[in-house]
Formats: C-alpha cells, sequence, structure tokens
C-alpha cells in the first residue's frame, strides 16, 4: 500500500497514524505488538479478508511506533491503550471485533474491559497480557534492573530488531497499573486465543492461564505445536481466518 496513512490528532496534539476501511459490521480492529506496526503480514492478511467480504477493519500506530509521532522513551502501556480507545471511539461504529498481537493482545484486553458495549469477541495471537511485568522485568538481570532504576533506560537484545529494545523506567512503573494477570477478569464476549508451543518470548501457559480468568465460558485456546511468537506462516494465517469468521456471524 503506497498512499500515506491517515493521521487522528489527540488532544496534547500527539498524531495517531492509522488505516481504515469501510464495510459492514461487526468491524475488525487490529492491535500490534510492541516495537511493530500496522504494516505486519497479519494486519495486511486481515486486510485482504477484510476487503473481499466487505468488511469494515482497522489498523493504527501506538505512540512512537510505525508513522505515528512520539518520544519511544515516553510510550507507556496506557498511552498505547489511550491510542486504542481514541481510535475505536472516533474512528470506528457498531460492534467491534479485536485482535490482538503479543501485547496488542494485552491492550485488546484492556480496550475490552473499557469498552465493554462496543466488543463482539477478542482474537489473541500470542497474546502476552502482563508482559512488562512478567516477561521484562522478571527475566531482567540484577544488573539491567539497576541500569532501568538508576539510569531509566536500558536497551535489550531483541531477535526482531537490530537495535534492540528500549526498556524504560517508565514503561515498567506505568505498567503496573495495568495488570490483568492477578484476579479474575470481567470479560463475558467469546475469545479465542492462538499460540505457539515454541513460542520463545510469551510461554503458550500463557494463553491457558488468561482463558482461566476471563469471565466468558466462550473461550478457545487453539495451540500450534511448531508455532513461534509470530504466527505469521501461510498456515498460522489461514488458522487466524479460520477462528475469525464464525465470530463475525
Amino acid at each position: 500500500m503506497n498512499e500515506s496513512p491517515s493521521i487522528l490528532t489527540r488532544e496534547d496534539g500527539a498524531t495517531i497514524a492509522y488505516r481504515r476501511r469501510t464495510g459492514t459490521a461487526p468491524g475488525i480492529v487490529f492491535l500490534t505488538g510492541f516495537n511493530s506496526d500496522m504494516t505486519g503480514t497479519k494486519a495486511e492478511t486481515l486486510d485482504r479478508f477484510c476487503a473481499a467480504n466487505g468488511r469494515a477493519f482497522l489498523r493504527f500506530d501506538y505512540f512512537a511506533h510505525g508513522a505515528s509521532a512520539g518520544d519511544f522513551a515516553e510510550a507507556t502501556i496506557g498511552r498505547f491503550l489511550g491510542d486504542s480507545l481514541a481510535v475505536i471511539d472516533e474512528l470506528t461504529t457498531g460492534e467491534l471485533l479485536l485482535v490482538g498481537s503479543s501485547i496488542g493482545g494485552w491492550i485488546m484486553l484492556l480496550a475490552a474491559l473499557a469498552r465493554p458495549e462496543r466488543i463482539r469477541a477478542l482474537i489473541g495471537i500470542a497474546a502476552a497480557p502482563d508482559a512488562t511485568e512478567d516477561l521484562m522485568w522478571q527475566h531482567l538481570s540484577f544488573e539491567r534492573r539497576e541500569d532501568i532504576i538508576t539510569k531509566g533506560a536500558v536497551r535489550i537484545p531483541s531477535a526482531y530488531s537490530e537495535a534492540g529494545y528500549l526498556i524504560t523506567r517508565k514503561l515498567i512503573e506505568e505498567a503496573r497499573q495495568h495488570l490483568v494477570m492477578r484476579a479474575p477478569i470481567a470479560i463475558t464476549c467469546p475469545i479465542r486465543l492462538l499460540h505457539g508451543m515454541a513460542d520463545p518470548d510469551v510461554p503458550w501457559q500463557t494463553s491457558l492461564l488468561l482463558a482461566d480468568l476471563v469471565a466468558s465460558q466462550d473461550v478457545q485456546v487453539i495451540l500450534v505445536k511448531d508455532g513461534d511468537h509470530r504466527l505469521s506462516r501461510e498456515s498460522d494465517l489461514d488458522l487466524l481466518l479460520r477462528n475469525l469468521q464464525p465470530l463475525l456471524g
């Protein structure tokens, strides 16, 4: 897609880049992972599906991600959630099916809790709720934790970025206001959780725990034995679409 994305300006002047496809409801909103953007394989697959089926679709970049504005050192889970609610409130109508990848799966849950009347169903792809605490902070060495506390940030290696990931004290501490995996989760809509058992970043057991914590009785966990974190192979994308279609009604 060559044309420039559209822009939504938030109250503080920060801009959110997005791409929107008009169509029938329930529409689909895609929530990307940490350090990812709306041009990835899963987002493009969903866009093609919605184009072929006349379905409304929205994808966007969080603060300091992709084509959106912002300093990554100031990025927080609360900011990502605020961006998500802004695009949902201002750029969509009717019921929605949220698809959240990795940390987008955490944002998906928070958005569903904030706008329950708007949410038809949820699909998590290697969903990573509470990742800043359980997968970042808890796994950092003592030295790196000290660097975050005293210097305000540390850059850690990543298989998905040559520069590594910047983990800030602000990100870790602010995220503690948004942890969801410590108590029952009052989400009652249908939920599908896709997870690769060969995921090196988010244990597949996370999806089992999430399925147990949500109030919904219509929850399925679909494990892909040789699946990685991204679940972006053709077979993985087919699995996503097969689970997506029945939820749209």
